[in-house]
């Protein structure tokens, strides 16, 4: 038990020292910095650090072993949005949101919540914070609103893509993929494991009130912004969704038609093909004819089949549940070869949104799969940033990987080695009953997002600054950087700083002591001792 407990100490003490590395900056940076032309931001959705850590011991036998793990910066993020916000506001009888003159900890309370996401926090964490329902609900941010915030460096309601708090008429807001395409002329492109329309993908290339306006997204994304790589699910045909729910049947027929106003190179999921090869395929073609790709792939649900971990004890093994969709690492290789051809730059968001579904389930078996996915796409990445000769290095590009919310409040119970597996019951099926956990190996307090800190990494063309100066604005002696402040940190990395439209009221203590106690409060009892 000491060797376990010490094992589980370093690795975790490991995946968050970083944050106690003063960073020496020259005082020129600011003129000699190189500028981002290559951004790549992956998104986890529904990921939380203790999902990673399984993740890892499944994997590695090891907690921090991740692929992102390895990127040089590390950091935490709060994620409530406007709803969340009024949730607490209404409960503790205090105002309600304003862009001006709120008060972060009422989203956010690192005093309940904890200064660091658990487990790199234990202690001091209180569970019913997190867990309690207000309204109705436990106060959380939606896909929606997360995503619109990054995009827009704007906070708004529940379900809102890329538009104001309130749903007022004209309300859409501009996102970092629209100013950097127009102000730097990057090309853009959204990938995701999901329907292309649904809310992550979409708060970057489109704007509605409504998240569930799948037609009228698809029909901005398709005819109006016309992204340079779209890559997502949604495919209404056979293996697929069986309707036209995420797109309509006549931008559908405009895709694949040869309407000279059709920009893009169309493949889509065909019975018996691998999904991964055709989408390549078509990625080279649309590279050496100089057009945009558009992916089209997806199963039952719209969202591509997630690949399977097997319980093979010492030997983790992952495969693809179907050749028919592409894995992740593969439609981010498709996505990179077509933006990379544009010499003025891109901005690509890619996600793994089966994450958050396998979590809503508490299916940690997916959930594995799910994160594996994630973990070989952003190896994908990195193995063609250090690839060399191809004009993309870290020098110009700068690569975010981090997760728009918590879901499930899962917990580890057991030391579970590499390959190894709980005991898991039930189907699983979101909307359903959840699965469940006889050995208590794992445990999960919610089906439900979490107001949880979620994990922030990043490696490339950009000053630890950009980071450390925004670590703290709003939370004082905390590193916790506002899901918002991601889009100003993204925008002055590619030379476009943007103005923003926020102005918290934060009370600021003389001096910051609780990094040292809270250092301390890590290392469990007795773990160091003899």
């Amino acid at each position: 038990m000491q060797k376990k407990g010490l094992a589980k100490a370093v690795s975790i003490l490991l995946l968050v020292s970083v944050f106690f590395i003063p960073w020496v900056l020259d005082a020129d940076a600011s003129a000699k910095r190189a500028r981002a032309t290559h951004i790549i931001l992956f998104i986890a959705d529904g990921m939380q650090l203790e999902h990673e850590i399984a993740a890892s011991r499944y994997l590695f036998g090891r907690d921090a072993e991740l692929s992102f793990h390895k990127l040089m910066f590390k950091g935490y993020v709060a994620t409530w949005d406007v709803t969340t916000y009024n949730r607490y506001a209404l409960a503790a009888a205090l105002p309600l949101y304003t862009p001006t003159g709120f008060n972060p900890t009422i989203g956010y309370d690192p005093s309940r919540g904890g200064f660091r996401p658990y487990p790199a926090q234990m202690g001091g964490i209180d569970h019913a914070y997190f867990l309690t329902k207000l309204s109705g609900k436990i106060p959380a941010t939606d896909s929606a609103s997360a995503a619109s915030a990054w995009a827009t460096g704007v906070k708004t309601d529940d379900g809102n893509i890329a538009w104001k708090p309130g749903d007022p008429a004209g309300g859409a807001l501009k996102t970092i993929a629209e100013v950097l395409r127009e102000q730097k002329g990057f090309s853009i492109g959204v990938v995701s494991t999901v329907p292309f329309t649904h809310a992550t993908p979409a708060a970057y290339v489109s704007h509605n009130v409504s998240r569930n306006n799948y037609v009228q997204i698809a029909k901005e994304i398709i005819r109006a912004v016309q992204p340079e790589v779209v890559i997502g699910g949604g495919y209404p045909g056979p293996g697929g969704t069986g309707t036209f729910n995420y797109l309509g049947g006549v931008d559908y027929n405009f895709l694949k038609s040869s309407d000279p106003a059709n920009p893009y190179l169309f493949v889509e999921r065909e019975a018996g093909v691998d999904g991964s090869v055709s989408l390549l395929d078509a990625a080279y073609d649309a590279a050496e004819q100089g057009k945009k790709l558009f992916g089209l792939f997806g199963g039952r649900g719209g969202n591509f089949e997630s690949p399977i971990a097997f319980d093979f004890p010492g030997t983790p093994l992952v495969v693809r549940s179907t050749l028919e969709n592409p894995l992740l690492k593969d439609a981010t290789l498709a996505a990179l070869k077509v933006l990379g051809q544009d010499p003025d730059g891109f901005f690509v968001m890619i996600e793994q949104g089966d994450i958050d579904w396998a979590n809503h389930a508490n299916d940690f078996q997916r959930m594995i799969g799910t994160t594996w996915d994630l973990h070989a796409a952003v190896q994908a990445a990195i193995d063609l940033v250090n690839q060399p000769d191809d004009g993309i290095d870290w020098s110009n590009t700068l690569l975010i990987v981090t997760s728009d919310h918590s879901n499930s409040y899962m917990r580890l119970q057991a030391e579970l080695m590499a390959g190894d597996l709980p005991t898991q019951e039930g189907t699983c099926g979101y909307g359903g009953p959840a699965c469940t956990y006889p050995d208590k190996d794992v445990t999960y307090g919610s089906t439900e997002h979490t107001n949880e800190l979620v994990m922030l990494y990043a490696q490339g063309a950009f000053q630890f600054s950009d980071f450390k100066k925004n670590e703290g604005r709003w939370y004082p002696c905390t590193r916790i950087i506002d899901n918002t402040q991601l889009y100003h940190i993204i925008a002055e990395a590619a030379g476009v700083p943007q103005a923003s439209f926020l102005s918290p009221v934060v009370e600021r203590p003389r001096t910051c002591d609780w990094q040292e106690k809270e250092f301390e409060s890590l290392i469990p009892p007795g773990v160091l001792s003899g």
